[in-house]
């Protein structure tokens, strides 16, 4: 994952509890807009700030109750008395507060940005319809059932592939005695249901070129070893239908939609990368000598050895 992109999901998954904690660090209180579900010292809690925590708290399958609202009142007025205590003793000046009040808002704008693109674009059933097309096309052709025994000497393989021209039903005993693969060999080399794109290339291309019932006349060689395979059957994959993957699908098209507008947005900027002074070196220890540390640090500058 990018850097980008875990930057992406962080601005989604953190920026609605900031919101909260965002007028615990301003310097007053926000003005409340609307009718009051409660005043602390004079100043009032709005009742969409209720209305907010508990579209939270809703969405995270906490009920809409009463008793529920009180709680997030109780809540508020706990940290709003909180805060005003914070402005009497200053803290709303130092400058670590100032930097997370800032980053806070930066959050909820950058989220309230992304909501806003999400919602007036929306993925139209034409682009739904094309992207299944896709799908269709990169998901379609055949699944296999085969066998398989896998040895290391080519020299093996066409010993055991002449044992199967006279007795092709000997194929999961020989497999249990001589195959490597130590998964399949217990079960007579059975791999069951594959996609061969899931495959080393070497294998998949078998797989496809062998008629139902018949193995692989010659070794099929690849990374790991000399490989004999048995094709049992095989079957057209099913693909979904798009009502059945429709809300996925969507999902997926706007995020790619979201991400080639992030990526975009960054191209544009200018961005530089103002070094940050280091910080001063801790006391060397007094039981370490100054040579051991010289050599240390030698050897962290060294290219590390593949």
């Amino acid at each position: 994952m990018t850097i980008k992109s875990r930057m992406t999901q962080r601005i989604l998954l953190v920026s609605a509890m900031s919101m909260l904690a965002l007028t615990a660090c301003n310097k007053t209180e926000v003005a409340a807009t609307g009718p009051a579900a409660a005043t602390v010292n004079g100043t009032a809690i709005s009742e969409s700030r209720v209305d907010l925590m508990m579209k939270q708290r809703a969405a995270q399958g906490q009920p809409d109750t009463p008793e529920a609202r009180k709680e997030i009142v109780d809540h508020l007025a706990m940290q709003l008395l909180i805060s005003q205590e914070a402005v009497k003793k200053g803290l709303d000046k130092s400058q670590e507060v100032l930097d997370q009040s800032e980053l806070t808002k930066q959050s909820i704008l950058a989220n309230a940005f992304i909501q806003d693109y999400l919602k007036n674009n929306a993925i139209s059933d034409d682009v739904l319809n094309a992207e299944y097309d896709k799908l269709k096309t990169k998901l379609g052709g055949n699944e296999y059932k085969a066998r398989h025994i896998l040895v290391e000497k080519e020299a093996d393989a066409k010993e055991i592939i002449a044992k199967l021209q006279k007795d092709v039903s000997a194929f999961e005993s020989i497999a249990k005695q001589k195959s490597l693969d130590a998964g399949s060999k217990v079960n007579g080399g059975d791999l069951g249901w594959f996609d061969p794109k899931r495959m080393v290339p070497e294998f998949g291309d078998a797989v496809a070129k062998l008629e139902k019932g018949k193995f692989s006349q010659e070794p099929v060689k690849s990374q790991f070893g000399y490989h004999i395979i048995l094709l049992e059957d095989s079957r057209a994959k099913v693909i979904p239908p798009l009502a059945q993957i429709k809300d996925g699908l969507k999902q997926q098209v706007q995020q790619e939609s979201l991400k080639k507008l992030l990526d975009d947005i960054h191209t544009k900027a200018k961005i530089e990368m103002v070094k940050a002074a280091a910080p001063a070196p801790a006391p060397a220890s007094a039981s370490a000598p100054a040579a051991s540390s010289a050599s240390a640090e030698v050897k962290a500058a060294e290219p590390e050895k593949k």
